[in-house]
């Protein structure tokens, strides 16, 4: 396991809630005093909501939390019970007539996984609010990852459970950098000290074996028929300063981490979104941010399967 967690960045909560029947989840990322937000989406199947609204050109420049849930589309409406919560709390945009919480976040496709007609809605949301606290976050088959699955080129038969992990890191300057993924890929995760295959598909033939999807397909001479129930989803944030535009490069740059962490990864039946929170007025170098961001999002990713399989 590696150390740290994105509540390490002042200024961050993290909340959970899961289904009873912990086949479903969400999660949300509270920034109470507001965050600069970004955003970048990779993936070509993607479940977003209030993305638009972190595009530099565009008027609002903070956000007040984003949320990581299950449920594929339907597990939008987490975010109003989110928005209900936040302006009880007195939070959000100031219209002059009302508080307009500010609340972006993505969805990945769980309803394989479990009953499909369960579904995280506003109720969970609200209680992963409730939930939220900048001290430990769990890590494993917890709120967004609750569903997720890995290594789905096979199907669900020979495929993986996933499920959601977080890392951090201090920089000298004393800038830093965390992330939370939710980890439900088409592809295999990769350990990234030393590249074997750490979950993922498996061998039809020996399910003690991994398939190696990248492997496979590369071998595989005929048409196969990929299934959209798959999307890797995440939050970086950092204390230190950025503006609208620097946030989505950080956003940008930090697709990398998943890129060194599975493989395949942003593909057409994948959604892949990563956002990105600034929460203080430290300074540091955006090169230098783009690579931590880069090694803490492959650390969250490794961390969600390592703790899925250290509570098995």
């Amino acid at each position: 396991m590696y150390d740290g967690k994105i509540t390490d960045v002042p200024g961050i909560e993290v909340g959970h809630a899961e289904h009873s029947s912990k086949k479903t989840g969400c999660t949300v990322v509270l920034c109470r005093n507001g965050a600069v937000g970004g955003v970048d989406v990779r993936g070509a199947s993607p479940g977003t909501r209030e993305t638009d609204l972190m595009r530099p050109t565009n008027a609002v420049q903070e956000v007040n939390a984003v949320f990581l849930t299950g449920g594929s589309a339907f597990g939008l409406s987490v975010g109003d019970g989110i928005m209900e919560y936040l302006e009880e709390q007195g939070i959000g945009y100031d219209t002059g007539v009302a508080r307009v919480p500010i609340v972006p976040g993505a969805v990945l496709f769980d309803l394989a996984y479990g009953d499909s007609s369960i579904r995280p809605d506003a109720q969970m949301g609200y209680m992963a609010c409730k939930n939220a606290s900048a001290k430990e976050v769990s890590q494993g088959i917890v709120g967004a990852g609750a569903g997720a699955t890995v290594g789905k080129i096979l199907g669900m038969d020979f495929c993986m459970k996933g499920g959601i992990g977080t890392a951090s890191i201090k920089l000298p300057s004393g800038v830093i950098v965390g992330a939370i993924v939710a980890v439900n890929a088409f592809g295999d995760v990769i350990d990234i000290e030393n590249g074997n295959i750490l979950a993922g598909a498996r061998h039809p033939d020996n399910k003690g074996v991994f398939l190696n999807t990248k492997e496979f397909l590369f071998k595989k001479d005929m048409n196969i028929e990929f299934s959209s129930t798959n999307t890797t989803i995440g939050v970086v944030a950092t204390n230190a300063k950025l503006s609208k535009e620097g946030a989505n490069k950080l956003a940008s740059m930090a697709h990398d981490g998943l890129a060194i962490s599975i493989s395949p990864v942003h593909t057409m039946v994948d959604g892949d979104t990563l956002f990105c929170l600034s929460t203080g007025d430290k300074k540091e170098d955006i090169n230098i941010l783009g690579m931590a961001a880069v090694e803490v999002v492959a650390r969250a990713v490794n961390n969600a399967l390592l703790s899925v399989m250290l509570k098995r």
